[in-house]
């Protein structure tokens, strides 16, 4: 099947910053005359006496250590190896948490950093669907189950006009869906409005593309999109009004990511 292109706005692409540093050196001086020699040496002042050998401040050395940076809090939930996966120019993260490795139901909440680092609650917490048979850190096509890890997400669409997201969004009728769920649910309008999470799929391009960069044995098309009442094959579902929240509150230039997974795993 050919690719699809953009309909829509470009995609946001992170773009590098090149610094260069600049070397500023003194003025030479000439040597002032040497004073003449005394007949005693004088005592050190006590200043001088507190100095450790090497030259350096007691009391600098306390302001240098309290002067540097705490690290940055942690995003409820997640553990310092998941939070590393974290870019660090990311400013918006959506947490979405599993019960076990087996269930398939979620709780979603989207985070928001501050200016100084800490992490607070932007919107949320939404009931979701997750994939039928829960979550999975090797996804395969047909598994049934999520990918668990951290993805960025930054194109959308859907069948239905956009609704004032700030992601680039392709509004295209090949977003319509028919026939039921796995409870035996309309899947109708299940893609009336959908996010591309950055599983095995190439950014900035419609959540229509088929290309699989990892190859199609390893899956693809995990969006998230309008809760149908019931599991999916592998991506995250949110009642219509929560996504449409969402659309309109994650901004490209936050470079949101999807955090998601069981808690046991989040949590590492």
């Amino acid at each position: 099947m050919p690719a699809f292109v953009r309909k829509g706005a470009p995609a946001f692409l992170g773009a590098g910053t090149l610094c260069a540093a600049l070397l500023l050196t003194g003025c030479a001086h000439p040597e002032p005359p040497a004073p003449a020699p005394s007949s005693a040496p004088a005592a050190p002042s006590a200043s001088a006496a507190a100095q450790p050998s090497d030259g350096r401040s007691p009391a600098g050395d306390a302001a240098a250590t309290d002067a540097r940076p705490a690290a940055p809090p942690r995003i409820p939930g997640l553990g310092p190896l998941t939070q590393a996966r974290v870019p660090d120019g990311t400013t918006q993260a959506l947490v979405v948490t599993g019960a076990t490795e087996n269930s398939n139901t979620a709780v979603v909440t989207l985070h928001q950093r501050a200016p100084g680092g800490r992490w607070f609650e932007a919107a949320g917490p939404w009931p979701a669907h997750n994939a039928l048979k829960g979550w999975t850190g090797d996804h395969s096509a047909g598994d049934l189950r999520t990918p668990i890890g951290v993805f960025r997400i930054g194109d959308a669409g859907g069948r239905l006009p956009d609704p004032g997201a700030r992601l680039p969004y392709d509004e295209d009728p090949q977003f319509a869906i028919s026939g039921t769920g796995f409870l035996g649910e309309s899947l109708e309008g299940s893609f009336d409005h959908v996010i591309a999470i950055d599983y095995n799929r190439v950014p900035g391009r419609t959540p229509l593309d088929k290309e699989r960069p990892l190859g199609a044995g390893k899956g693809g098309g995990v969006w998230i999109h309008v809760d149908h009442g019931g599991p999916t094959q592998a991506c995250i579902a949110l009642a219509r009004d929560d996504l449409r929240t969402l659309l309109v509150t994650l901004d490209p230039a936050a470079e949101p990511v999807v955090v998601m997974g069981p808690a046991r795993e989040l949590s590492r």
